[in-house]
């Protein structure tokens, strides 16, 4: 070899050994991109904080409460920045937070945030992208406006900004905006001395009454202020009180950096200045952020990953890192945090958190924290189980101790139920399994139907197919969950609620389909519709996707649409079907694969189910076609919300090789891994590897599987196995393995049960006039009915049914079904009630027309007002909107009497936008908590006797298209608005 040679390859060694040098020295940290998700529709944030930390210390680009894009306050397209914010929610689909704003500024002094459009007018600044920089708690960016550096880290429960001042002797300002975003209640303001302030704020948007108290400190002393108090401006004053608070504080202008550190507290401000204290006691930036990235590190290397492909660790890492921003710590140095009694309560044993969007992440996020956070999961289930004993159920969709009672489902109870079949057992289960059932028995959102009829009839509820199966998935959690406690009764009642969704699936079409309280089938189905006249019936999907929403029994779903090779054509149609109609820019309904909608949670176990048909090279193809197509290292990376880091679950434990389809069951379904090697380093001290030899986008099957040296024929993973440490090795190829899993022994976990279907009166109406013609009927062929009319629970010694038989009293009618070889039916509780003529003593105390309530807040349901002020009273001839005072955001509660001038049967129909309720003598005849538009009504007949019924109706709007109109139609009356003629209202 000559001299030349001998030179050039040590120069390339040299290159190579140097790239060697730098990947391996690279950590976990320096993968996340925390840009990835923050394009909408990703709605994440770049900002600093700690894993699960009360602090989310963020640029805002909008000021907007209601807004699309500004769900996390920061988008990518926006080219200027407000300030920065301390709270805020990551990947969410409805906008919140964003409290107690920081803004550097120089130059004269502005109040006023200014627009988009035009950032001079406010203290807004423009910015670009190549001069922002940010990495896992830390955030940097040039303000170009004011020539400033702003630089941000955050501790759990403290904010730390340091501003660097690049221009001369100008006036330089820090403004504090406690206006900013979210519609205000009260705030308070108080300069303390000249380093620190304090305030407090109250604000009324999603969360419906949010409380955020500060403490902020100063690294340099403030030489004046100017504080924008309401519609005055005032220097001198040291505490404001007003609802607009905007104060600009000023620093000599000699100074070049000035450092602010902001404790937050849903205490009190003695609560914020405790955390302040004992977490940020210098004014060491460099010594903040450096903890941050290592506390950091150290959990994001729980996951260590060895593969070539740089780019696919960056996203992993990414998704990660967005895995472990939420639940988010929710109490004091102290222990105390405000519960969603709205009281104060300290946190003995456990850390409080908030921020559950349950709907999402009980999919995939929580699991996924089951494996990596144990003592995080407990305390979880400890805070959820707190919630309950102050709300009363299990919050929907928690947020700063309010239930905002977005979504369906009580899927609190897959959480607990996950956590504590897996072993995370140091929680009372008493109170635990309290509040499961408790949460399953409210008497709203359609639950009062469910369990009288076996599903949610549409007439009667909206979004009524996705509760039926929702409900059905969550109540066999409760089943789960008493078992493994012993409580066998509890055990067989949840487990039978579980069959429900059996009354939803249409034979004839092979979709889940909705249906009326009559039984009859929703007629013009469509299993394909997204957005036009057939989704209130669905939540946020379609029958093609929820029909596969049986998560305990996917078996049995495999069965009735008629066996393995039937249930592999479904899937492959669904991935294949076109969609037909137009989806706005802001749905839910994205990352398309045929009718499969990776952007949003109902289609997120479906790439797995063909393994429970024997075909699980099927699932890795469209398993790893969402990994690298839908999952990209941009700011658009994530095709959907990434709803508080349920999407980059899903990527999280895709990528290792398997998913949670049963949360609630202690096992994963498998899919394939994505990289060359994974070690996962529990926190019991094991670690378990998961191997992919030769795994790339091209080899995305295997030829066989070994578990701990031993081949492996099933086709799922048992979270035990995980714990207890090993090796799990796929030998990855190209082609599929058709063999592998095929057998039904080596199937995923199915909880198929023969029980007998509810029985049910062949009537739709319960309330009757003279007499009434009582008719059971059962669903399940061979099955006899037994019934009471006493009270007590029907058994094979009680009353059988042989024929209709008549009823002249109020009676309450219990009626279980038998078959032989089979479990019991679920026992119908039906109450039929006889009507009488009702008439009001001193009529003369009546006049025409009805009272009504308005209220003006951030409502999802009719029950979202039920202890909220009234915004206004009054009184309208009918009902009648009009006496609004906005179009959104909005609440009516009509009270009165309506006149029946002849005893027979009735229908009334309401169309609203978004929900209504309609109670006649105290009962619910209908209600739709939101989804529903304005062209189509609710609708329901019923028996009324002749005279005086109390009338009432509820009604909501949060969206576009306001109305609201009431219908009715009875004996010699043809369909009309309900006239202000037969309408009545008390005179006191």
């Amino acid at each position: 070899m000559n001299k030349a040679k001998k030179i050039l390859l040590l120069f390339l060694l040299g290159i190579i050994g140097g790239r060697c040098t730098q990947t391996e020295s690279k950590k976990a940290v320096d993968y996340v991109d925390v840009f990835i998700g923050t394009k909408s529709p990703g709605h994440t944030f770049p900002g600093a904080m700690l894993p699960f930390g009360m602090v989310q210390l963020s640029p805002d680009t909008r000021n907007d409460h209601t807004s699309w894009p500004a769900c996390a306050g920061y988008d990518y397209m926006d080219p200027s920045i407000i300030g920065f914010t301390h709270t805020h929610l990551s990947g969410t689909g409805v906008p919140d937070l964003g409290d107690i704003l920081l803004m550097p500024t120089t130059g004269a002094v502005k109040l006023q945030a200014g627009a988009v459009t035009n950032p001079d007018e406010g203290y807004r600044s423009r910015y670009h992208h190549e001069n922002e920089s940010a990495s896992p708690g830390y955030y940097s960016v040039m303000l170009e406006d004011y020539a400033v550096t702003a630089e941000l880290t955050a501790t759990k429960r403290v904010g730390v900004h340091r501003y660097t001042f690049s221009s001369g002797e100008e006036e330089k300002h820090i403004i504090i905006d406690l206006e900013h975003r979210d519609p205000v209640v009260e705030a308070e303001f108080e300069i303390i001395s000249d380093t620190e302030i304090a305030g407090y704020r109250r604000s009324k948007a999603w969360a419906g009454n949010q409380r955020q108290y500060f403490v902020a400190r100063f690294s340099k002393p403030i030489q004046s202020y100017e504080v924008l108090c309401g519609d005055k401006k005032e220097t001198k004053e040291k505490q404001f009180r007003n609802k607009k608070i905007i104060a600009a504080l000023t620093f000599d202008p000699k100074e070049k950096e000035v450092m602010a550190k902001v404790a937050l507290s849903a205490v009190s401000i003695e609560g914020a200045r405790k955390n302040l204290d004992a977490e940020m006691s210098h004014w060491d930036f460099e010594k903040v952020r450096e903890e941050a990235r290592t506390i950091w590190n150290t959990m994001l290397s729980k996951i260590e990953v060895t593969d070539a492909d740089e780019t696919k660790k960056e996203i992993f890492y990414t998704a990660l890192y967005h895995s472990l921003l939420t639940p988010n710590l929710y109490n004091d140095v102290d222990g105390k945090y405000r519960g969603m009694d709205d009281q104060i309560h300290t946190a003995k044993g456990f850390t409080n958190y908030t921020v559950f969007s349950l709907w999402d992440t009980f999919r995939g996020l929580h699991p996924l924290l089951t494996i990596l956070e144990p003592e995080i999961t407990r305390d979880i289930v400890v805070t959820l189980q707190k919630k309950h004993e102050q709300f009363g159920e299990i919050p929907m969709w928690e947020l700063a101790a309010n239930d905002t009672r977005c979504m369906i489902g009580y899927h609190g109870v897959s959480v607990m139920t996950d956590a504590y079949l897996k072993g995370i057992t140091e929680v009372d289960t008493e109170k635990v399994l309290q509040a499961m059932i408790e949460s399953a028995n409210v008497k709203k959102r359609g639950i009062n139907y469910y369990t009288e009829l076996g599903f949610v009839p549409s007439n009667k509820s909206s979004q009524s197919v996705s509760k039926t199966l929702e409900y059905a998935y969550d109540d066999w959690c409760i089943a789960q969950m008493a078992k493994a406690i012993g409580k066998t009764e509890i055990y067989e009642e949840y487990a039978k609620r579980a069959r429900f969704f059996m009354n939803v699936f249409d034979k004839e079409t092979g979709f889940m389909r909705p249906r009326y309280s009559d039984r009859s089938w929703y007629e013009n189905f469509d299993p394909a519709s997204v957005e036009k006249t057939y989704n209130f019936n669905f939540t946020e999907g379609n029958s093609y996707q929820y029909s596969l929403f049986v998560p305990h029994d996917i078996a049995t779903m495999v069965n009735l649409v008629g066996g393995d090779r039937a249930f592999e054509q479904w899937l492959d149609t669904l991935f294949k079907a076109n969609v037909q109609e137009e989806i706005s820019e802001d749905s839910d309904v994205s990352g398309l694969i045929g009718q499969y909608s990776h952007g949003n949670e109902p289609s997120h176990h479906i790439a797995y189910l063909y393994n429970y048909a024997g075909k699980p090279w099927k699932s890795q193809r469209i398993i790893h076609q969402i990994l690298n197509n839908l999952y990209t290292a941009e700011p658009d990376g994530l095709c959907g919300n990434d709803d508080c880091g349920q999407m980059s679950a899903w990527y999280v434990l895709s990528s290792l090789g398997f998913y949670s389809v049963t949360p609630g069951a202690p096992e994963y379904v498998i899919g394939s891994p994505a990289f060359e090697k994974v070690t996962l380093h529990l926190d019991n001290g094991k670690q378990f590897v998961i191997k992919g030899n030769n795994a790339g986008k091209q080899r995305i099957h295997f030829s066989s599987v070994h578990l701990n040296g031993k081949e492996y024929p099933y086709s799922y993973l048992k979270h035990a196995d995980i714990m207890k440490g090993g090796e799990l090795v796929f030998e990855m190829t190209n082609v599929p393995n058709k063999e592998w899993g095929q057998e039904k022994k080596y199937r995923p976990f199915s909880d198929t049960q023969k029980t007998v279907h509810i029985p049910y009166l062949k009537s739709d109406h319960k309330l009757f006039l003279a007499t009434k013609e009582v008719a059971l009927g059962c669903d399940t062929k061979g099955a006899s009915i037994y019934y009471t009319t006493d009270g007590s629970e029907p058994t094979l010694s009680a009353t059988k049914y042989e024929a209709p038989f008549t009823i002249d009293t109020t009676t309450r009618v219990k009626a279980k079904a038998f078959r032989e070889g089979m479990q019991s039916s679920y026992t119908a509780n039906i109450y039929l009630e006889k009507q009488q003529e009702k008439e009001i003593a001193n009529t003369k105390a009546l006049t025409s027309g009805l009272s009504y309530t308005y209220y003006e807040g951030i409502f999802r349901s009719v029950y979202d007002f039920s202890n909220v002020i009234p915004t206004e009273k009054g009184t309208v001839d009918t009902v009648d909107i009009s006496k609004r005072l906005r179009d959104e955001w909005i609440g009516f509660d009509f009270e009165g009497y309506i006149k029946i001038p002849e005893s027979g049967v009735y229908t009334f129909e309401i169309a609203a936008n978004d929900g209504a309720q309609l109670l006649i003598d105290g009962v619910e005849l209908f209600e739709s908590d939101g989804r529903k538009s304005f062209s189509f009504t609710q609708k329901n007949d019923i028996v009324l006797s002749r005279g005086f019924h109390s009338f009432q109706v509820k009604y909501f709007q949060c969206s576009d298209n306001i109305g609201l109109s009431a219908f009715w139609s009875g004996p010699k009356i043809e369909r009309q608005q309900i006239p202000a003629t037969v309408l009545f209202r008390g005179t006191d």
